[in-house]
């Protein structure tokens, strides 16, 4: 029975899992990283430290199997930029996805077309907390950073690199925004679009579907397990629960409801044209398996709009279902606008200065009103993405928001359709793993993936119907305040 470890490199919290070869979960261990939250939107995390979760979760679960594993499986967090020197170690502290330092700068690449023109080249949109506005926000003010620097990588490769010795970078984490996602090769033309065309030289060609590292002296020291130890690294960490969740069929999607509202679809091509809008947003993310992407909508929405409201009415997770038991559908009118990332959105839709709001409230609503508006606008804004993403066939869910019962039930009421929760939590890990087993040569799972399923209440479906349409139409009315610029299909 081969097992091996997932590493699931997130944003606050890594977690390593064992799975046996039946998908089984035997062992796993978390520990929590630091964030930084500076001022001007700056949000940083020390690559330093993030390794050390990565050694302490994969010690513990390895001393928990009584062995080593076959292999390591890494997956992680996207986004951002964590620049290293050639040995792999951080020229300065690694910029978050979260991070707002550039936001100005993509608010001027949508207003001057810098946007659409990458859109054009490669499908992908931008926002502040990926490569292009970061890498051109440092060559204005740290160019001394850029110089020292090896690699521009992201946070998979940085801690694959401190284990193997090697530069490793997934074609999923490669794509935004440079990587013509059919060829996997970089677009020379959108790093000119940027005024970055000099920093080409940090951008690791993607490494080739099925690559498998291996522990050099030093990971292996740091790991206590052995030199040679089969690694994979990638694909990131929304790909990655794709295919942890089981979705397999062109039209599939997932929703994950996590600190980023992630929504995706599988597709079989790319670059095809904007999935139904000509909005510059989301990505084609490459995929293990040979002509297919997942059309991806990473919203800014997620979990942390939730964690805003239950913290402004004095609440808690623990409060959550019971408040939305305390509040029928359509929240006795209240309705809310999710937008409280201070980078804006950037799915469906990109506008770093998209804000959020609370409307109809009044002194006979309580607190659960607030909440449940919010809830129904989260779930609005994945109905919106997943229309843009091209859904046409069955929807998984997973991540932490899945957990409560009524906010389940809340997406597939507003969503309209039925939703497939994994029974096994942590597929972020269970995804990499069945890649790594892939890239192996090793047999599938030998057990049937478990589903609790949740399906939508006819009853509900005129009042969410009409709160979809009204959140539209108050989400184009705020555009239209934030003056960000609009496309038509003919832009």
């Amino acid at each position: 029975m081969s097992v091996l470890i997932g590493v699931d490199v997130g944003t606050s919290v890594t977690k390593a899992v064992a799975f046996d070869s039946g998908g089984t979960q035997l062992a796993s261990a978390t520990r929590r990283s630091r964030l930084t939250q500076l001022s001007g939107g700056r949000v940083e995390q020390d690559l330093d430290d993030v390794v050390r979760t990565v050694v302490e979760v994969v010690r513990e679960t390895a001393a928990a199997l009584g062995g080593p594993p076959a292999a390591l499986a890494l997956t992680g967090q996207g986004d951002g930029l964590w620049l290293r020197d050639a040995d792999g170690r951080a020229v300065r502290p690694a910029i978050s996805w979260m991070d707002g330092r550039a936001s100005e700068r993509v608010a001027g690449w949508l207003a001057d077309g810098t946007v659409q023109e990458v859109y054009r080249r490669t499908g992908s949109g931008m926002f502040p907390g990926c490569h292009a506005p970061l890498l051109a926000h440092l060559q204005e003010h740290e160019p001394e950073t850029l110089a020292r620097a090896a690699t521009a990588g992201y946070c998979v490769d940085a801690v694959a690199q401190r284990l193997t010795g090697q530069v490793s970078v997934d074609a999923s984490d490669a794509t935004l925004p440079f990587l013509n996602p059919v060829t996997r090769s970089y677009s020379t033309e959108a790093l000119a679009a940027c005024g970055i065309s000099d920093q080409a030289r940090l951008l690791p060609a993607p490494a080739a579907p099925g690559t498998v590292l291996a522990l050099d002296a030093q990971g292996a020291e740091l790991l206590g397990l052995p030199v040679g130890l089969p690694v994979t690294a990638g694909p990131y960490d929304l790909p990655a629960c794709a295919v942890g969740s089981g979705v397999r069929e062109v039209g599939d999607g997932l929703l994950i409801v996590g600190t980023t509202l992630a929504c995706q679809v599988l597709t079989d091509s790319a670059l095809t044209g904007p999935g139904g809008s000509a909005e510059p947003a989301g990505m084609w993310l490459c995929t293990p398996a040979p002509g297919r992407w997942l059309r991806a909508m990473p919203a800014m929405v997620g979990t942390a709009a939730l964690e805003w409201v239950l913290a402004l009415t004095g609440s808690t997770t623990a409060d959550l279902d019971e408040l939305l038991g305390a509040s029928p559908p359509g929240a006795h009118g209240v309705t809310a606008l999710p937008f409280l990332s201070g980078a804006g959105e950037r799915a469906p839709f990109v506008d770093p200065e998209a804000r959020g709001r609370l409307d109809g409230l009044s002194l006979a609503h309580t607190r659960a009103d607030a909440v449940r508006a919010v809830c129904e606008a989260i779930g609005y804004a994945a109905r919106h993405c997943l229309e843009t993403a091209g859904l046409t066939g069955t929807l998984a869910a997973c991540g932490g928001g899945t957990r409560s019962g009524p906010w389940a039930q809340l997406f597939a009421d507003i969503l309209g359709r039925e939703i497939r929760i994994p029974a096994e939590t942590e597929v972020g890990a269970l995804g990499a793993v069945r890649v790594a087993r892939l890239f192996l040569g090793e047999p599938a799972e030998t057990e049937p993936q478990l589903f609790r399923t949740v399906e939508p209440r006819p009853a509900c479906r005129g009042v969410y119907e009409d709160g979809y349409a009204t959140y539209r139409a108050a989400l184009d009315a705020a555009r239209a305040q934030w003056g960000g610029p609009r496309w038509t299909a003919e832009d």
